[in-house]
């Protein structure tokens, strides 16, 4: 019977410890049967994947390949036993990098971090709150949570919620200087505004109209 993935596990052990005898051990196997399932796998590849001294055990520029997918198959194949012993349940784990924009992230995201990190415990959560525009890739930010228009066309998105703008003016300010009737009257009175780049140009203003009476 193919036993790749066992002759793969031998090899790795092997290239790791530099010893067919301290892989044996580790193996529960003989040296003789350890280096007879690496000649057969440098066999059936048709290149050697170490050379072999008396001294010495080195991988050749094929064994360093060779090397790095059995790691990455071997882990695969752990990975999936572990998934289906648990019952079919993925627990997620790993770095999550999140940003989000400053006042988004106090009010909505920080409050349910302690029962996020309870309910995903292997889950390393790295948050970045910023009111500027990123580079989502050049950032590494798995997530980042914008308002407005996606920019670009590459990311994949994902709509959460609508929000609204309102503006507002102290009493002492609408006393002084009165409150505009329309929009265009803005222009004659002392408008503030952040200081990073808007998602949009200026302030977009819907206007709705009472419908005609008949």
């Amino acid at each position: 019977m193919d036993n790749r993935a066992g002759e793969m596990d031998v090899f790795v052990q092997v290239a790791t410890l530099r010893s067919f005898s301290a892989a044996g051990r580790k193996l529960r196997l003989s040296p003789s049967a350890v280096s007879k399932l690496v000649t057969r796998l440098e066999e059936r590849l048709g290149t050697r994947l170490l050379v072999r001294t008396t001294r010495s055990l080195q991988l050749t520029p094929e064994g360093e390949i060779y090397l790095e997918k059995a790691r990455a198959i071997l882990a695969d194949i752990h990975e999936a036993e572990r998934i289906v012993a648990a019952g079919g349940a993925m627990v997620p784990r790993g770095l999550l990098r999140v940003s989000a924009s400053v006042a988004f992230g106090v009010h909505s995201i920080v409050p349910i971090i302690p029962d996020f990190l309870e309910r995903y415990p292997e889950i390393e959560l790295d948050i970045s709150l910023t009111d500027s525009v990123i580079d989502i890739v050049g950032e590494r930010a798995d997530v980042a949570i914008r308002a407005g228009a996606l920019r670009d066309s590459s990311l994949k998105a994902r709509k959460l919620m609508e929000s609204r703008r309102v503006i507002v003016a102290s009493p002492s300010y609408a006393e002084r200087n009165g409150l505009p009737a329309t929009p265009d009257e803005l222009d004659q009175h002392n408008c503030l505004t952040f200081n990073f780049r808007p998602t949009a140009e200026g302030w977009p203003f819907a206007i709705h109209r009472a419908a005609p009476i008949s």
